[in-house]
């Protein structure tokens, strides 16, 4: 039988030793929910610019790359300075399945799934193998030595210039709802994962992570299986990378290493977290959206924008509160507003 319990802030239904709780207080869901309802309607007023169409679309994109980057820096305890190697093994894994064997985008992403978990499965090891600055320079080697190659295997690859005319995902008669339709189910990807990683963090698996993250000695102690913990969180973000590398394959219908997965690309994805706020998963969106923003908008200085954007970068850092980014504004501005998230640093 199931019991209901109406609290203060929330109602409780408890079945056996399972528990289940919906929250019916404005201030704890209000401003979440104007926020989707923000990003939900932004389409209606820039429907006639599919620049901005695009541009948008590529800010859920990078959030859904900087959320499960996020998840994984907290569960294993290391900066992960690679992540865009499972988007380049998502996206050549679509791209080649499609354009040679004639794969559908269906198959070409259970294809994406099974390739990516097993990879990360067999580089796992090394999250508890490599400590600290190790585990970091062989994320960063990885991907650069995956670039390679894309151009030592260019028949296949194609380094220079990508993969083109893979299959869309969706195909209307006017070019704007195709622009419009994507952008929907980039939001919708990128939600999707908020949503997971905040369940994960929220269990007794993100206690856990909590645990191992604070201290590994101490949660082996606990009774902690820490290496499982750090399999599972490092691989678990590494297949939700490579499936954003499937999706671009079939949106824009291209695909390059040379633009995935040099330094400039983990770089920018790094500053996302940064910017963001640091373990806040849901910093990554408007970190996303403000890199996206600021990146296009300097491209109309032409050469000079590769100067004035790092500064710009640098300035952000540097003046947003340490650590905590532009939520941890919000948080400080509305405390109560919001869930309290698990926030664990190794300093």
């Amino acid at each position: 039988m199931v019991n209901f319990e109406l609290r203060r802030d929330r109602i409780v239904a408890r079945w056996r030793d399972k528990k289940t709780e919906w929250v019916i207080e404005p201030r704890y869901w209000r401003n979440p929910t104007i926020g989707i309802g923000i990003l939900f309607l932004l389409p209606f007023f820039v429907y006639s610019y599919p620049h901005i169409l695009t541009m948008i679309t590529t800010a859920n994109l990078y959030a859904a790359i900087a959320i499960p980057l996020a998840l994984q820096m907290l569960g294993t305890g290391r900066v992960n300075f690679g992540p865009q190697l499972y988007l380049g093994i998502g996206g050549y894994t679509a791209a080649l399945l499609n354009l040679h064997f004639g794969w559908n985008p269906a198959m070409t992403l259970l294809a994406t799934i099974v390739v990516c978990a097993g990879i990360a499965l067999l580089l796992s090891p090394t999250t508890w193998i490599a400590k600290g600055l190790y585990f970091s320079l062989i994320t960063l080697i990885l991907p650069l030595t995956f670039l390679d190659v894309t151009y030592i295997w260019g028949d296949i690859f194609r380094g220079e210039v990508g993969l083109v005319g893979m299959s869309p995902l969706l195909s209307f008669d006017k070019v704007t709802w195709n622009y419009v339709a994507y952008y929907y189910l980039s939001l919708i990807l990128m939600l999707l994962y908020l949503l997971f990683c905040d369940r994960t963090v929220r269990s007794r698996i993100g206690i856990s992570m909590a645990a191992v993250n604070e201290n590994e000695n101490v949660a082996r102690m606990m009774g902690i299986r820490v290496d499982a913990y750090k399999v599972f969180f490092y691989v678990a973000p590494s297949i939700l990378t490579g499936i954003v590398g499937w999706f671009i394959v079939h949106t824009f219908r291209t695909f390059a290493g040379v633009t995935y997965l040099p330094l400039e690309f983990m770089t920018k994805i790094l500053i996302i977290v940064i910017v963001g706020g640091r373990a806040f998963l849901y910093g990554a969106i408007p970190g996303a959206y403000l890199i996206s923003i600021v990146e296009d908008s300097l491209r109309a200085l032409g050469p000079v924008n590769y100067f004035v954007f790092p500064l710009v970068l640098i300035a952000l850092i540097v003046f947003l509160p340490r650590g905590e980014g532009l939520w941890g504004l919000y948080k400080k501005r509305r405390p109560r507003d919001y869930f309290p998230k698990l926030h664990v640093r190794r300093e």
